[in-house]
């Protein structure tokens, strides 16, 4: 199949785009940069210099494909520095999935591409209430952290728009990213015991190791009907279990702890939310309909091999 992978050189494209022309798929990605081009091209894609913002590039870059699927992984995520200021953060990364969501769906149209493959998040977008973990028929937190409430409306504008605008229209959501290549500055802090646990440590996570979140959106292109899938691990597990269990991997102190008032006081509402309200969520469906399972069904299992690569200095 002819498959256009806009954000082809991102943290999923990098392990995405070799995955793809391995089954034998003619694959055209996208990228910004002159360098990455260069890296597509080598892995066996045909590089397109696009900005995901700029409508007429993505139109044309489409319609010179004629794909018969478009990969929607545009992001502009560089390491975090404020949890306070998360939508702020997120700004570019929001456009992308709004203006660049309706560019690429407006291309997808002109072209006649059927299938649609766009990339959403779960975690700290899960309704705060109820039970430790959600599926895709859970709502999504009606009542989201100030901080991340732009955030928010362009992760529903992705989730209600793909799905109706194509015959056929998919949205992973794919929870907190560890691995080769992804994180790495949590790690660093970490090691530095700058991450407490904050309160009792009873917010849920559910972790997608990198290259199963790449493997889970490679099955995606030939498999799974319309809707959302959550892309996550099979362990949705507390701060108060993976963070400690994290350091040691790291063979660095135990985290501190600190109280609730405290972690809000230094870190902001989101971060204590994160720490101690947050919802897991599980992956039946995407294995039921996408024939996928995780390669590392725990972070017990991924985080030494994310630790070991890292300290390596592979990761990056």
């Amino acid at each position: 199949m002819r498959v256009f992978v806009a954000g082809a050189t991102g943290v999923i494209g990098q392990y995405l785009v070799p995955a793809l022309v391995a089954a034998g798929h003619e694959v055209t990605g996208t990228t910004r940069s002159t360098a990455k081009a260069a890296v597509l091209q080598a892995a066996g894609a045909t590089p397109v210099i696009a900005d995901g913002l700029d409508r007429p590039a993505v139109l044309d870059a489409v319609k010179a494909a004629q794909p018969d699927v478009i990969v929607h992984q545009m992001t502009a995520l560089a390491s975090m520095r404020s949890f306070r200021n998360f939508d702020k953060e997120f700004a570019v990364t929001n456009d992308l999935r709004v203006k660049g969501t309706d560019y690429l769906l407006q291309a997808a149209r002109e072209a006649g591409t059927r299938r649609f493959i766009a990339q959403s998040f779960t975690g700290w977008n899960n309704a705060r209430t109820g039970g430790p973990v959600k599926t895709e028929q859970d709502p999504l937190d009606p009542d989201p952290v100030p901080a991340t409430r732009q955030s928010m409306a362009a992760i529903r504008h992705v989730e209600e728009t793909v799905p109706s605008a194509l015959p056929e229209g998919l949205v992973l959501r794919y929870g907190p990213f560890y691995g080769h290549g992804s994180s790495e500055n949590m790690l660093d802090v970490v090691r530095k015991r700058q991450m407490p646990v904050i309160g009792g440590g009873t917010g849920i996570w559910s972790f997608c190791e990198i290259t199963d979140a790449a493997a889970a959106t490679a099955a995606a292109v030939t498999r799974g009907a319309p809707g959302i899938y959550n892309i996550v691990d099979d362990d949705p597990a507390p701060v108060r279990e993976w963070l400690p269990y994290l350091a040691e991997c790291l063979g660095a102190k135990a985290p501190m702890r600190a109280p609730a008032w405290l972690g809000r006081l230094l870190a902001g509402q989101l971060v204590v939310s994160l720490m101690t309200r947050a919802r897991g969520s599980v992956n039946e469906k995407a294995k039921r309909e996408l024939g996928w399972a995780p390669q590392y069904a725990s972070w017990r299992d991924g985080f030494p091999d994310w630790v070991k690569t890292a300290g390596q200095g592979h990761a990056g």
